[in-house]
């Protein structure tokens, strides 16, 4: 009976209940790519013209002519306004012949004092200084005369209102017949429309870079030497932007000196543009201009850069000023480095870090310093990672250093070559009939269906 019940007893005593281990997960896995990059940085600014000046009107008259159409191509002397010249002609007129009057008084008042001089023996010194004192008066009126007719001669030439620069004018303010008054009635603004200006501010830490790469290669300048002179048949304005808030600039109507480094910036740093809607940056330009101290309020440098901006047959220029523009701007020279997918790259409170797998399969934190991303998606890594580097690129958010994975190589993959897979888990193979799901840690026990 003893042994039987101690039979009974070891049939009815409960398993010890074994799952088998599930694999480690699978993580996809590449190399970094190497290869030649040039670091840059990118802003965003606005187009401007190298030129810019307000029409404004010399005299003050009716406008009898407006033959230039609305939004045309000008050339610099093309004719767009003329304010009735009438009155300023009758004025001419009438000064032409009072300076023939003060010339004919002149003439009168030499001949008397030459013949008081030859007689001065029989007359004072103070009629001498008399007739003397009159050839000195009409003299002068005779200046004074000349002086006006010069004036009116160019109110006369005023009343044609040309434009004083090639360029692109905007529409007319004023109609025909309306009075206008003169140095303060705005008639058209024209703007230069080949080369354009891009503005854009650059950040202190990346200007000190800019100014670094410059000295390192010795090849090119932040601004650039001025173009020779222009000939004196060639007008140039620039109105230099000097306040963007008031808009103040140069004399109205008048043409501003050229300036410098329109032209001929070879030597400045290369800048690239690209517009809204565009692919890319296809304008390519110089950096011509760095502003002389930064903005304490902003902490940036205003800078601007110089885009080609040809007109083609038939068709029209692509850059206009004021138009929305993707700077980026290269720092340096292209150099050697590593690259891996963005999206491989965590941030650990404002430091950059990747997941490399290791030897034994276990997943490393690797802190790294990070460089420009390119346009294929791929991040250049300046330090902190080797060529042989296994490094996970997908599902970084569900890994956790030291856990040991199952490595998936793969190439790097970049936004052309898609999404790479996240970690994975092999299934756990379904329990043995008779056997419950472990739960939790301490897992479950196998349930004797025989009884006791």
């Amino acid at each position: 009976m003893g042994g039987l019940a101690a039979g009974g007893s070891g049939g009815c005593q409960k398993k010890a209940n074994t799952v088998p281990p599930s694999d480690p997960p699978t993580v996809p896995v590449s190399k970094p790519v190497k290869r030649s990059v040039t670091d840059f940085v990118d802003y965003t600014g606005r187009t401007d013209g190298v030129q810019s000046v307000s029409v404004r009107a010399r005299v003050t008259g009716y406008l009898t002519q407006m033959p230039f159409e609305e939004g045309a191509e000008v050339k610099k002397g093309d004719l767009l306004f003329e304010i009735d010249p009438r009155p300023y002609k009758a004025q001419l007129d009438q000064a032409e012949g009072q300076l023939a009057l003060v010339k004919s008084q002149l003439k009168l008042a030499q001949v008397t004092y030459d013949r008081y001089l030859a007689l001065k023996s029989s007359i004072s010194a103070q009629e001498l200084d008399q007739y003397k004192a009159t050839v000195d008066q009409a003299v002068a009126q005779v200046e004074a005369t000349k002086a006006s007719l010069d004036m009116y001669k160019l109110n006369l030439e005023f009343t044609k209102v040309t434009a004083p620069i090639d360029g692109r004018v905007s529409r007319y303010y004023y109609t025909l017949g309306n009075l206008v008054t003169q140095d303060q009635t705005l008639l058209t603004t024209i703007v230069s429309m080949d080369p354009m200006y891009a503005y854009f501010d650059v950040e202190e830490r990346t200007f000190q870079k800019l100014v670094k790469g410059i000295n390192r290669s010795q090849t090119k300048t932040l601004n650039p030497a001025p173009a020779p002179a222009p000939k004196k048949t060639q007008v140039s304005a620039d109105l230099a932007k000097p306040d963007a808030a008031t808009g103040t600039g140069g004399a109205p109507g008048a043409a501003p000196p050229v300036p410098p480094a329109v032209a001929g910036t070879t030597t400045g740093v290369t800048v690239l543009m690209g517009l809204e809607g565009e692919e890319g940056y296809p304008h390519k330009g110089r950096l011509n201009f760095v502003n002389n101290q930064v903005n304490p309020s902003t902490g940036t440098v205003a800078v601007r850069a110089l885009f080609d901006n040809p007109r083609p047959a038939g068709g029209s220029h692509s850059l206009i000023p004021g138009m929305f523009a993707r700077i980026r701007m290269p720092l340096g020279e292209a150099h050697e480095a590593l690259l891996v997918i963005d999206r491989a790259i965590g941030s650990d409170q404002g430091l950059k870090f990747v997941y490399v797998v290791d030897s034994e399969n276990k997943v490393q934190y690797r802190r790294i310093t990070t460089g420009a991303l390119q346009d294929d998606g791929l991040r250049a890594v300046e330090s902190g990672l080797n060529p042989d580097d296994q490094v996970v690129v997908g599902g970084i958010q569900q890994l956790r250093p030291k856990v040991e994975v199952k490595a998936e190589p793969s190439p790097m993959p970049t936004l052309n070559t898609g999404e790479a897979p996240t970690p994975s888990r092999k299934k756990p193979q379904p329990p043995a009939p008779g056997t419950e799901t472990p739960k939790g840690p301490g897992g479950g026990k196998k349930k004797d269906k025989g009884g006791n």
